[in-house]
């Protein structure tokens, strides 16, 4: 190669080095169709001359670099551009789990970096990189048994230009079933009869665009090679364009002794690089034309001054080659950009062989890296044509299964990232996509689906009047309303008589009307929780029945009070007065409505959604606000309760027939235990049941008041009027 380099810039057959014959006319620049290693060996000769070279052939990504390749031009596009639309085609076809096998040469290997890190970078995993020379094949071999056949990855990047596919053609490699090749763009492959592949429907290509130069087939079929320089591969060339399995289109008209029986270059006619040497030679022609304009029209030459402006042709050249910008016999506007590619890019080739054993090029997709993004890459899947041997079309490549919606993905301890497992979202997340590495969180108001695929609102619960529980409970309040209504109006109507005058009937009266209130205020605690009702429900209910308990009180002190009146001399006598016992009650109540007033000053209840209560619901609840004032609340009702039951433990056994005080005492003891009970119940309940239990625990302390305190005495006004006298009252025990 070096050999040639030199002849050409001395212009002898000798190629003596600095030495220039000028026979042949001055060099201006060179056009070649070198493999990528060549191309860049003559590069490091051209630029020692500042001769401008033009490749048609070469995509090799280091002559990208403008410092060490200041003169190289190329007319096809960067391998830099070629690895991005792989890329974009794994993405497209979402093939996440693949293998590489390319040549060992310096740019493949480079090339092969830029894949394996643009791979990673959008969510794929390599399972191997083989790398393989075209001088031996048993590496090869050992490649296909023991990698390829078995390898999981069902997408095979063949990074490699055509130097290799002798080796490729004796391995068959491209025969393997069920696995998809992505060829890359120096492959020559779809000539068909040099590599003799079989039907396999397997192959997307990247090829360099290639389009048909008007009126290009005419000049084939009619030109007289003999115009050409004698040259045994040219003449090779035309004679086979002459045989009949070529197109009609090109196919020329020769005598028998001009056919040639190898039939090896009649598709390079479509396929070759003619699209990228036209744009070279026409780069180049424009070039010069722009040259000889710009410095003829301030410069007037006589002809011994021609030569001296052609010395000095190359280096002008180059300057004019960067800023170049034509339009072609297409129509299409040419320029290279700032590394020196022209701005072309790559058709996507399906080959597809027919039943007749035809083989059809077909091209399903684009890639153009100078196009607007979202436009720079095309592709037709309706188009392309798979081997009936793949299970599923269009084929998939993945280690692992793809996480439906509701999974994640759990990667395996040491394998790639594109290799995991499938779990469930836990609790409280979901994911709504397929292959989510995390399930996201809820928000605070939704809760997952039974799938986990979709957040959906949680489940509003409250202690409501429509469920049963809240029925029942209703109800038993109502009942519980009439009977204590009724029993109202039972002392109302037997108020003269004796039972119902022994032990004060105002008190009676006084305890009876709180207690209805204490039932009805338990109807506060069911339904929606408002801010009104927050406000109401524990207050209410405080109030109330620190007016029972007062009452109660009030009624147990004045037992004792009447009985150690009836003594001679007893001082206790002028508190008998009724006013003493509505001081009781009062002051009792009062002391029970600051505290509740201090508690709706300060941190007062207030409606609360509570998230955490119960999985999956929103619990509308009244948050207590102060739980030392709530606390205190309750406190002072087990205060009045506890005062009322010792009062009254202690005069359980006064003489008196009918001794009220020994129902007090029992009435306490319910309600003692309902409401020790109550404590630990509540604080271990969750939900809409905490609510149930403190209005159960209302409703039960309440009744026992009423069961305890008033069913003996109506007991004895209905049925036994007998004992309804003023004897049998004061009647003393034996």
């Amino acid at each position: 190669m070096y050999k040639a380099t030199m002849k050409i810039f001395s212009g002898t057959d000798t190629g003596i080095p600095n030495y220039s014959c000028k026979t042949s006319g001055p060099l201006a620049a060179i056009i070649e169709g070198l493999p990528t290693e060549l191309s860049s060996q003559f590069s490091s000769l051209s630029r020692m001359y500042h001769y401008p070279q033009i490749s048609y052939m070469s995509g090799n990504l280091f002559m990208s670099d403008t410092v060490k390749f200041p003169y190289f031009y190329r007319t096809v596009p960067s391998e830099l551009h070629l690895c991005t639309g792989i890329i974009k085609l794994l993405k497209f076809f979402s093939w996440t789990w693949v293998s590489i096998i390319a040549a060992d040469d310096d740019s493949s290997m480079r090339a092969v970096q830029i894949l394996k890190d643009g791979i990673e970078q959008n969510g794929g995993c390599i399972q191997f990189i083989k790398t393989f020379s075209h001088s031996r094949t048993i590496p090869l071999e050992d490649m296909v048994n023991l990698y390829i056949k078995t390898s999981s990855a069902n997408v095979i990047i063949l990074y490699a230009d055509k130097r290799y596919t002798g080796a490729i053609k004796y391995m068959n490699v491209l025969q393997i079933p069920q696995k998809v090749w992505i060829i890359t763009a120096e492959w020559d492959f779809l000539s068909h009869y040099s590599l003799g592949f079989d039907d396999k429907n397997n192959t997307l290509t990247f090829l360099k665009t290639k389009k048909n130069i008007p009126s290009f087939y005419k000049f084939v079929r009619e030109v007289n090679p003999a115009l050409f320089p004698n040259d045994s591969l040219t003449d090779l060339w035309w004679k086979d364009l002459c045989t009949n399995q070529c197109p009609e289109s090109i196919r020329r008209s020769c005598g028998s002794n001009e056919i040639s029986p190898y039939f090896m270059h009649c598709d390079t006619i479509h396929l070759g690089n003619i699209y990228s040497v036209y744009n070279s030679v026409y780069a180049l022609a424009h070039a010069l034309h722009n040259v000889v304009i710009s410095d003829s029209a301030n410069t007037t030459m006589w002809s011994g001054e021609s030569q001296k402006f052609l010395d000095f042709l190359p280096w002008k050249l180059h300057h004019y080659l960067k800023n170049l910008h034509f339009t072609n016999a297409l129509g299409e506007e040419m320029r290279f950009d700032e590394n020196g590619d022209l701005s072309i890019g790559y058709d996507i080739i399906n080959t597809v062989f027919l039943p007749d054993g035809t083989q059809r090029n077909e091209i399903v997709g684009s890639f153009n890296p100078y196009a607007p993004l979202g436009q720079d890459f095309t592709i037709n899947e309706k188009a392309i044509v798979w081997d009936s041997e793949f299970t599923q079309i269009p084929p998939k490549s993945k280690c692992s299964p793809s996480c439906l919606p509701g999974f994640r993905k759990l990667t395996r301890e040491r394998e790639p990232l594109c290799c995991y497992d499938c779990i469930p979202c836990p609790e409280g997340e979901v994911s709504n996509q397929t292959d989510m590495d995390t399930c996201m969180k809820c928000p605070e108001d939704q809760w997952p689906n039974q799938k986990r695929d979709a957040c959906i609102p949680k489940v509003v619960i409250f202690l409501s009047y429509e469920e049963p529980l809240g029925i029942a409970l209703t109800l038993i309040y109502i009942l519980l309303f009439l009977i204590n209504a009724v029993i109202l109006g039972i002392f109302i109507i037997y108020q003269h008589t004796p039972i119902v005058k022994a032990n004060n009937r105002s008190l009676s009266y006084i305890l009876l009307i709180s207690l209805m209130l204490c039932f009805l205020c338990s109807l506060i605690f069911i339904g929606r929780p408002g801010k009104v009702t927050c406000l109401f429900r524990q207050t209410v209910f405080g109030i109330t029945f620190s007016i029972s308990l007062a009452s109660v009180l009030a009624k147990t002190v004045t037992v004792v009070i009447a009985f150690h009146a009836t003594k001679p001399g007893n001082k206790l006598r002028k508190w008998m007065d009724s006013r003493f016992s509505y001081f009781i009650v009062l002051s009792c109540s009062f002391l029970q409505a600051v505290f509740c007033l201090f508690w709706l000053f300060t941190a007062p209840p207030f409606p609360f959604h509570n998230m955490q209560s119960e999985t999956g619901t929103i619990l509308i609840e009244c948050n207590e606000g102060s739980l030392i004032a709530f606390y205190c609340v309750l406190g002072y009702l087990g205060f009045l309760a506890g005062i009322s039951f010792i009062v009254a433990f202690l005069a359980r056994n006064l003489p008196d027939s009918f001794n009220e005080a020994k129902y007090i005492t029992f009435s306490m003891l319910v309600f003692c235990s309902v409401w020790v009970s109550f404590i630990p119940t509540y604080l271990s309940t969750r939900g809409k049941y905490t609510v149930a239990v403190e209005t159960f625990a209302i409703l039960a302390s309440s009744a026992g008041l009423l069961g305890c305190m008033f069913f003996p005495k109506c007991y004895i006004i209905l049925l036994r009027p007998d004992r309804n006298i003023k004897k049998f009252l004061t009647k003393n025990s034996k």
